[in-house]
């Protein structure tokens, strides 16, 4: 009698017959980052979807990721597992109100953080991620006026970290990030006095000034396993304790509960399940369908924060 295959295995069978490729977020459960090809933050993924040359790609992420991978691949198939896996940040930052402001300010350079809509990127002058933000806004003339856009939490690190007094930063904030309360940190700091404190650029400055390190989620990851403390405390989502914990099974890593759900976890990117994955990659749906317009317009702005190293 045959044995009855995994979802895993299934998984794998569709990816070959499909010729596809399966990115998948720090933020995703941790099954699905054990099937995935590649795992990263938005600018790693970004740069694997630019490399792509298969026939499908399949995203564990967030919607407005399928959709940056979607630009980068217009002639290929891009399917994500949830539909509904959406983002906060995203919502906080509609693209008519951005080209309200163009509309007010031509005079400013609009640099969006990758975490907003294929439409709002397709409204900007430069992408960036949190690896790369302060960099990105470094590129720029000084004297040019800058809208930074969609995180504020963000933003403001940004403009601290640059000098940049000129800048404009819109309101939105993460569900996640910008809930982690300072209080919380600091009981932690003292329930795990040896422990490092390792913080997203999102989150709020109370919680950043209390950071030994502040990074995107893979700086995290690279800071935290080449340190040579052993414990740390991580201030971002805590799907990054499965890499790690796979890059350094001796070391100990605390999560700080955030006010919104009592946890460290984003909703939307927990929407994907390896079940969902098996049915988008068998069915190829749901799949990311831009139009050509929005793909070249949205195309500049990706192609610009990849060109800067």
């Amino acid at each position: 009698m045959l044995a009855t295959k995994s979802i895993s295995e299934e998984i794998f069978d569709l990816k070959q017959d499909r010729k596809a490729m399966i990115l998948a977020h720090h933020y995703q459960d941790s099954e699905i980052q054990e099937v995935a090809d590649a795992v990263g933050d938005s600018l790693e993924l970004a740069r694997k979807a630019q490399e792509f040359k298969g026939d499908v790609l399949a995203f564990c992420g967030v919607w407005f990721m399928a959709e940056t991978a979607k630009v980068l691949n217009p002639e290929r198939i891009v399917v994500v597992p949830d539909r509904d896996a959406g983002c906060s940040l995203v919502d906080s930052c509609p693209a008519d109100q951005v080209r309200a402001f163009r509309e007010r300010h031509p005079d400013h350079v609009v640099v969006s953080y990758i975490n907003t809509s294929v439409e709002v990127k397709a409204e900007s002058d430069i992408l960036c991620t949190s690896r790369n933000a302060i960099q990105i806004v470094n590129s720029i003339p000084r004297e040019k006026p800058i809208l930074f856009l969609p995180d504020i939490n963000l933003g403001n690190y940004v403009r601290t970290q640059t000098g940049r007094e000129n800048m404009t930063i819109w309101q939105g904030a993460c569900i996640v990030h910008a809930t982690f309360p300072a209080r919380r940190l600091t009981a932690a700091r003292v329930e795990h006095p040896d422990a490092l404190v390792a913080a997203h650029p999102e989150c709020p400055q109370d919680v950043l000034s209390m950071a030994d390190f502040i990074g995107s989620t893979s700086a995290i990851i690279q800071w935290c396993t080449s340190s040579d403390a052993e414990e740390f405390i991580i201030m971002t989502e805590s799907g990054v304790a499965h890499s790690l914990r796979k890059q350094a099974p001796h070391k100990r890593f605390y999560f700080v509960k955030n006010e919104n759900c009592n946890c460290s976890e984003c909703p939307y990117m927990r929407r994907n399940t390896l079940e969902k994955l098996r049915a988008c990659l068998l069915n190829l749906d749901p799949q990311v369908e831009l139009s050509p317009e929005i793909i070249r317009r949205a195309a500049l702005p990706i192609k610009r924060m990849l060109a800067v190293k």
